[in-house]
């Protein structure tokens, strides 16, 4: 097959590297990549949101099969354009997209669904939103309807936050049109845990847990970011409690869909809390999301023995329910570099040395994802969140000692990054 990943983060680099040993795999391309991915795939100068370029270039090199990474293609209905010309393509249609594009969608389905989730309204009137904040109290969360690139959420300790927050996304259009709505819901305290399923519009195929950590500092201290760090398994999901999510939450969310006539083909990504009850540990959904994470995807990647493009294409077809996966019984732990100043503003340019070395100790791989690499050779870093060093190890432990290994091989003054990620799972 000649295959194409679209997007030019951490998620595609780890997607391409599983789907490049493949043996399906004919020809990988990646529109538009970055330095690390050029290693495994042919580069496309297409951005990931120019779906009519991409569709062009699908039709121009006669294309089998697309993987795409990020949201945003996915809400603007890449899959849709793709579908419509016989081309098949890993991911949901626009219609099913909106369970991440849209967090009203979302919530309304899982309360239509007997999903469990946090108590909430949808508003668009600010003084409407604040009398539920005061009928409610703090702490609560409050929410921009549509995709803001990760800063959307704001869990308001008092109910000043929660009016703040309330006013910066109706009155003050900080989101633009992704905040002309917001939800206001019920604080959830817990264990986040990240679980992920691949679906078939019909069926759901349980792959892995992992636990993100979104602080930008040790002892999650500091602003949220798009994610520091992972690690998969995550303990605190026991083999029960994830089949009571598969059976409470991602079934019951698949099965909705297909009733809605928007039904889900793709990755569902389920942010849950696991709140201690006196009856024991109970799941509840945060969020969904209809894409790989990242950094999980680089540790999902990692531990999968299994052909990843011969799932992603039963996924497609729709035939989940002939294959089963095979797992590594090992934790893979992905500890993100990151551009000084980020989650602010961060310098650009900056040069990355010693990717050979941090690469060459056992069990790592070195994934990026805001790089470029210069004329003369150089790699570059482009964004804030710029690589993630992945261990393959048989504990939380030891892949943990593994990944800062690697990452104290490298030479990159212009970025640092968390010295705690898998602190949670240690000794657990």
């Amino acid at each position: 097959m000649k295959v194409l990943v679209v997007g030019s983060g951490g998620r595609e680099h780890a997607l391409c590297w599983a789907i490049a040993n493949s043996p399906l795999c004919d020809a990988l391309y990646c529109a538009p990549g970055n330095a690390g991915i050029a290693d495994v795939a042919t580069l496309v100068a297409i951005g990931s949101e120019d779906v009519d370029a991409l569709v062009r270039f699908v039709q121009g090199n006669a294309i089998d099969f697309v993987v795409v990474g990020p949201e945003g293609p996915l809400v603007l209905g890449l899959v849709d354009r793709l579908t419509a010309l016989g081309v098949k393509a890993f991911g949901p249609s626009a219609a099913a997209a909106e369970l991440e594009g849209s967090k009203g969608f979302m919530k309304d389905i899982l309360a239509k669904y007997g999903v469990p989730t946090a108590f909430y309204e949808r508003f668009k009137d600010p003084e409407a939103a604040k009398a539920y904040v005061r009928r409610h109290g703090a702490p609560i969360v409050v929410k921009a309807d549509g995709l803001a690139a990760g800063k959307g959420v704001t869990v308001a300790r008092t109910e000043q936050e929660a009016f703040e927050a309330i006013d910066d996304a109706l009155i003050g259009g900080r989101f633009g049109a992704a905040g002309a709505e917001v939800v206001v819901e019920e604080f959830l305290d817990g264990e986040e845990v990240s679980f992920f399923a691949l679906c078939d519009g019909e069926n759901a195929l349980p792959l892995a847990s992992a636990q993100d950590h979104k602080a930008v500092g040790d002892g999650d201290t500091g602003p949220n970011t798009g994610g520091m760090g992972a690690y998969s398994p995550a303990p605190v999901l026991t083999a029960d409690l994830q089949d009571r999510v598969m059976r409470e939450i991602i079934l019951p969310t698949v099965k909705g869909m297909a009733a809605e006539g928007k039904p889900f083909k793709g990755v569902l990504f389920a942010g849950l809390m696991i709140m201690q009850t006196p009856d024991g540990p109970v799941p509840k959904t945060l969020e969904f999301n209809v894409r790989f994470g990242d950094p999980e995807c680089q540790t999902l990647m990692m531990r999968l023995k299994s052909d990843a493009l011969a799932a992603l294409v039963a996924a497609a077809d729709g035939v989940l329910d002939s294959i089963d996966l095979r797992w590594h019984d090992r934790t893979a732990l992905c500890v993100v570099m990151a551009a000084n100043g980020y989650p602010g503003d961060y310098a650009k340019n900056t040069e990355i040395s010693g990717l050979d070395k941090a690469g060459a100790v056992d069990g790592v791989t070195v994934f990026h994802a805001g790089t470029k690499r210069a004329e003369d050779g150089r790699v570059l870093s482009v964004g804030g969140r710029v690589l993630g060093v992945t261990a393959l190890a048989p504990t939380v432990a030891e892949a943990q000692t593994a990944a800062y290994k690697a990452v104290d091989a490298l030479d990159w003054p212009g970025g640092f990054c968390r010295r705690d990620i898998g602190w949670r799972a240690v000794g657990r």
